[in-house]
């Protein structure tokens, strides 16, 4: 008897298995990479070193410059390790903690959703980069083909 609703989805479940991890790691990379480069560089319709700067700073986050710089390197940067896969954990540890912040600082007072700028869309970007800090990068990373990972 197969576990399945629809059993001939059970050999493409099983085949398709061993990409699942690999496909959310690089995702989630490929996700904060332009991120990134709305804060550093105004690309993909972002506001720029300088705005993102003065946004900083108006939410108390003093000097701005500082940490612009050190949150879009931790989306580029980051992101990159990521979606390669290596020192996939320090990486997953550097979104962990911009995402901690992300939800209780600047979230947390409006709610929930994101159509209202809640911090749905970080809890979850939380949750997949603690994935990575605990499973490491896996199959399919440079991580994975080093006798050690961080």
């Amino acid at each position: 008897m197969s576990r399945y609703y629809v059993p001939a989805l059970g050999n493409l479940c099983a085949s398709l298995d061993r990409y699942a991890l690999p496909m959310l790691r690089i995702v989630l990379g490929l996700i904060l990479i332009p991120h990134g480069c709305q804060k550093l560089f105004g690309w993909f319709g972002g506001a720029g070193f300088a705005r993102f700067t003065q946004i900083f700073e108006g939410i108390g986050y003093k000097p701005g410059a500082f940490w612009v710089t050190v949150v879009a390197l931790t989306e580029i940067v980051g992101g990159l390790l990521l979606v390669f896969g290596l020192f996939t954990r320090f990486a997953a540890l550097a979104v962990t903690i911009f995402m901690i912040n992300a939800v209780w600082f600047t979230q947390s007072s409006k709610g929930f959703f994101w159509t209202a700028r809640g911090s749905e869309y970080s809890i979850l970007l939380l949750a997949v980069a603690l994935v990575y800090l605990v499973k490491g990068g896996g199959a399919y990373s440079i991580d994975g083909t080093m006798s050690k990972e961080l």
